[in-house]
Parts: structure tokens; sequence; C-alpha cells
């Protein structure tokens, strides 16, 4: 990434951004998180790190970093898992893409460049899952290229810092953030640079609640906060609601044995397991009918209780079934039913499900995610 020609008024603008560099730095080494990742900055721990966090709080991230890098400590190991594997891995900490594109990424990884990461920002550009935030961020912290790494956080603290009003949801406005930063980026502190303004985000001028203006490097130089309307920074247009999807869900169990689906390769929740559902929210004589027309001979059936679950942009409001079948007497296989039975153990140990049924796993006593490394 090259620094394009500067106007007069990005002159300006540069000039103001220069004289916010000394001070953070200087409030990021005087006591920064120790973070796991911060530890041994190579570029995969970087990469695995910046692919977790996206969208996700430290503390939830924690964990699986943990676990993650124990499966697979390199990317050969990743390259070579089953992407089952992965997403087990992944259960619990959601948006799922993420986990797939990691996998296809260590391919493409091992099979262009021979297993060792690419270290500049274009070629890292070019691989599954890595926009140019996750660019920079790998390319700056785990190579020292000045190069930016603007996300949310960096766009909302540099909103309020200079009052700026541009819709942070629009691409322009990001792309005019990376081009201001660049330059001002300290070649001999790119990564600091960039972990510095993801910390101010993260802990000081925070997203939700009143910013902790008293402990911020940058307070007495910040103009939202001189004309107290932080809460008025930054500015983004209005999300469009998301859509509301009705389903019923069946816990569908022999003795031993409950019943699984394999979502579809693409789209939401690609390549999960799921309890079996129906769109819509249907009755019990509906589900028993749904059942009987696949030969399964239903021994009991009760009602459970409602859940929700938010994704991005829409929303699952559900109501479930747990329902007895024979097992004797039930299908191996039906062409409109692809489930496949799976003992509690079994489910817990290779069987991804994500965390939208959760409410329902908790009736099987099946642990999802964190909760299975749970005392």
């Amino acid at each position: 990434m090259q620094p394009a020609a500067l106007s007069i008024e990005d002159k300006k603008i540069q000039k103001e951004l220069q004289a916010l560099v000394e001070p953070l730095l200087t409030w990021y080494d005087s006591g920064h998180r120790i973070l796991p990742w911060r530890e041994k900055p190579d570029a995969y721990r970087v990469w695995i790190s910046e692919i977790m966090l996206q969208q996700t709080r430290v503390e939830a991230v924690r964990p699986y970093y943990d676990r993650f890098l124990q499966a697979f400590p390199n990317v050969s190991r990743l390259a070579d898992a089953p992407e089952e594997e992965v997403l087990k891995l992944w259960e619990g900490l959601g948006y799922y893409s993420r986990a797939r594109n990691l996998k296809k990424a260590a391919m493409q990884i091992r099979e262009r460049y021979g297993g060792v990461i690419p270290d500049t920002y274009e070629a890292l550009l070019q691989l599954p899952g890595i926009g140019s935030y996750t660019a920079g961020a790998i390319a700056s912290i785990a190579f020292g290229r000045p190069v930016p790494a603007v996300d949310g956080n960096v766009l909302r603290i540099l909103a309020r810092v200079r009052m700026d009003a541009g819709d942070i949801t629009e691409q322009r406005v990001r792309r005019d953030v990376q081009r201001q930063l660049l330059a001002v980026m300290p070649p001999a502190r790119a990564g600091d640079f960039n972990q510095a303004l993801m910390e101010l985000g993260a802990v000081v001028c925070i997203p939700n609640g009143a910013p902790k203006c008293a402990v911020c490097p940058w307070h007495g130089m910040c103009r939202a906060a001189a004309a107290g309307e932080t809460a008025a920074y930054p500015k983004k247009s209005r999300a469009k609601p998301r859509k509301i999807e009705e389903k019923t869900v069946l816990l569908i169990q022999d003795e031993n044995r409950t019943a699984l689906r394999r979502r579809p390769s693409r789209g939401l929740l690609a390549g999960m397991y799921e309890f079996p559902s129906l769109d819509g929210h249907r009755t019990e004589e509906e589900v028993l009918s749904y059942l009987s027309a696949a030969e399964y001979r239903v021994l009991q059936i009760r009602r459970l209780e409602n859940a929700r679950h938010i994704f991005t942009h829409k929303e699952w409001h559900m109501i479930g079934y747990a329902i007895r079948v024979d097992e004797l007497e039930r299908p191996v296989r039906h062409a409109g039913m692809p489930f496949l039975f799976a003992e509690k153990d079994e489910t817990e140990e290779k069987y991804p499900i994500p965390a939208a049924f959760a409410a329902y796993a908790k009736y099987l006593k099946i642990r999802l995610g964190n909760e299975k490394y749970l005392p």
C-alpha cells in the first residue's frame, strides 16, 4: 500500500493526526493488556487471533484461541484438518464462515507459498476471509509493514477526536481514513500503532456506554469530548430491520441417540449440524403428520419453550418439540429426511452445532462450544 499525493486538506488532516501518534504510543507502552497473541506475534498467531476477534469480545476468544492453536499449531495442520473438525473447535464463536475461510486460506498458503504466510498487504488481501483490516493487521504486527488496520474501533475513535461527521458505514469514509493514517504511520512501530488504536477503542473510547475520557491519551485534544458530544459520534446510517424467520425445532430421540441434520454447504451456518427443523411455527398435529409420512413411529411428543436467536441480518423465532420415536421401527435414512442419529458424547465431541440451538441442546444435556470445557 503506497501513500497517495496529499491535497491541502489532506496535509491539514495529516498534521492533526500526527499530533495524536506520540501520546497514543506513550499510553500504549505504559500498560496495554497482556494478550496471548501479543506474546509471540508471528504471522500465524496474529492471523488466527484477528479472525477470531472479528465481531467477538476478547474474553470470549481467549479459550478458543488456545484450543485452536493446540489443535492446529501451524498452517499445514490447519490445511490438512477436516472442515468438520475446524468448525467443531469454532462451535459457539459464531460467524462460522470465518472458520471455513481459515481452512481455505491455509490450503492456498500451502499451495501458493509453500506453507509460509505472505508478508505483504497485497498478497494477504488475496486470501479467503482476509479483508483490508485483517491484511493491515497481519502485515503491520507480524511483519512491521507500515499499513493501517482500520476497523470499527479505529473509525469510532477518530470520528470522536476529530468530530468527523462522515458515515462510517460508507466505504468511502473507511478508504479516506486508511489513506490519512497511511501518511502518519510510524515506520518503526507500525504494528504497535495499529494495536494502540485497537486498544484505545476497546478499553477507553468504548462503543457502548460512556467513554473513559479522563484516562484517554487524547484528553484535551478530543473535539467531541470538549464539546460534550461523544455520544453523537460516530455517525452511521440506520441499519435495515432484521428479517424474522419462524422455525419449529424437533428434538427427535430414540432410546439413546438424537437426530441431527447437516446444513447445506452454502449459506447461513453452512456445513454445520442442527436439530431438524421445519419452517414456520407448526402445531403438534403437523409435526406428527410430518414424521408419520417418513415412517417414524412416535411414542411421545411434548412442547418445549420458545427461543430466539439473532444473526446479523435476521432473527430466528423458534418453538420446539421433544419427540421420542421407536428405535426398532425407525427408518435408517429417508429420502426426504437425511438424518443421522448420534449419542450425546459423540454429538459433543464430533458434530459442530451452532449456538442458535443452545436453548434446545440443554434439554438433551448436550453442551455446546466453550460450555463442554467448563467444570
